[in-house]
């Protein structure tokens, strides 16, 4: 996956945090667009549904 698809996923789930209040509700959202939030051994990774492959790192300031 290239850096710039990257980046623009990344943006786009961070602003979706902004539209719920917890962070169960934001990773329900978010498969509603086709993305999980997964945590992993690395932390936790943002990952494109239902093939769950790693698109990238979640900063660790929006895993709480």
């Amino acid at each position: 996956m290239r850096r710039n698809e990257q980046a623009s996923i990344l943006d786009f789930v961070i602003k979706q945090r902004a539209h719920v209040l917890s962070f169960r509700e934001w990773k329900h959202r978010l498969a509603g667009f086709g993305f999980s939030i997964e945590e992993t051994e690395v932390g936790h990774v943002i990952t494109k549904l239902p093939s769950h492959r790693r698109v990238c790192r979640l900063p660790e300031q929006f895993c709480a």
